[in-house]
């Protein structure tokens, strides 16, 4: 494919791109359950600037039976507000919640729009988070914490075990349709990886996504970087969620990770629990079913309704 060929077609496939990698609820194209899931406008949806109901309280000291403070990390284009579900339902369960914005980066046109987060580059957010996890660990005179991380926020956290470490200070992991091991992106990766101007067309698509959501897309630098050397790390309990209507994170099983040396990793998908659960990419964080995956991993003993269509399901773990 000539230069300018190529260049047509990346703006054509970045056009879908914006409208639907990694999208945030009011950014997201299509609805979960009802058809108002999802739909808010860009303008009406929070901001990031006030935390979910129920999180940053931090005055909060953990209970003996949560040890550990939540730390939920959003996805591409999101902000903590996408955790306006979650958080208060893990509060009621008695969790210290903690929550943040994180790789707010202007120089794209997706970063420079208000409360869009996480445009940025994955390996600064994850200096970020290293930040964000040493106040919340000294707050709550925690040695370690609990991560619940959706869609890029996976990588985040993962980068932060691995590079900046991360790995002692965490006991569990929890990841909702997060890109471990990249994502094609409607062959959008294809096409930057094919002609002889790719580095040209990888600039493209950061001036537009931004450079986080480049970085996620299969065969990347950076995710090849961070599998080099196996999936986990040692002393951590993954748990990995993944959606079968999942179209941005594909192919949707690409999430899940594979145990080494010391790590325990339980790969789910939603619909094994709730085959009706239709919650798109980014509104997987306010799936009911999602919900009770993130307390039973954080908590075996949680016994909640896994799908409140159906009677509930007993999961063994």
């Amino acid at each position: 494919m000539n230069t300018t060929r190529q260049r047509m077609a990346m703006a054509g496939l970045i056009t879908g791109v914006v409208a639907g990698l990694c999208a945030p609820p009011a950014l997201a194209d299509s609805a979960g359950p009802s058809a108002d899931v999802g739909q808010a406008s860009v303008a009406s949806k929070p901001d990031g600037s006030v935390p979910p109901q129920g999180s940053d309280d931090w005055s909060c000291r953990p209970a003996a039976a949560h040890r550990e403070p939540v730390v939920l990390v959003h996805g591409t284009w999101g902000n903590q507000n996408d955790w306006d579900v979650l958080a208060p339902q893990l509060k009621v369960q008695g969790y210290c919640v903690f929550s943040l914005d994180y790789g707010r980066d202007t120089t794209s046109l997706m970063g420079a729009r208000p409360g869009v987060f996480a445009t940025g580059d994955i390996t600064d957010s994850a200096h970020q988070l290293e930040t964000f996890v040493e106040r919340v660990r000294t707050a709550t005179a925690s040695a370690k914490v609990d991560i619940v991380a959706h869609s890029q926020g996976a990588l985040v956290a993962r980068e932060y075990l691995r590079f900046d470490g991360g790995a002692p200070h965490v006991e569990k992991f929890v990841s909702i349709a997060g890109t471990n091991h990249g994502t094609t992106m409607n062959s959008l990766n294809t096409l930057l990886d094919n002609g002889s101007s790719a580095g040209s067309a990888e600039g493209i698509a950061a001036r537009v996504v931004g450079v986080g959501a480049v970085q996620q897309l299969v065969g990347s630098a950076f995710v090849q970087q961070l599998n080099a050397g196996g999936d986990t790390e040692p002393g951590i309990d993954y748990t990995v969620v993944a959606s079968r209507v999942d179209k941005v994170s594909t192919p949707p099983e690409a999430t899940f990770l594979t145990a080494g040396p010391g790590a325990h990793v339980d790969n789910v998908w939603v619909q094994d629990l709730c085959p009706a659960d239709a919650f798109d990419h980014g509104t997987l964080p306010q799936s009911p079913t999602v919900g009770f995956l993130v307390q039973q991993a954080l908590d075996p003993a949680y016994a909640g309704v896994s799908c409140p269509a159906q009677a509930p399901v007993t999961v063994t773990r």
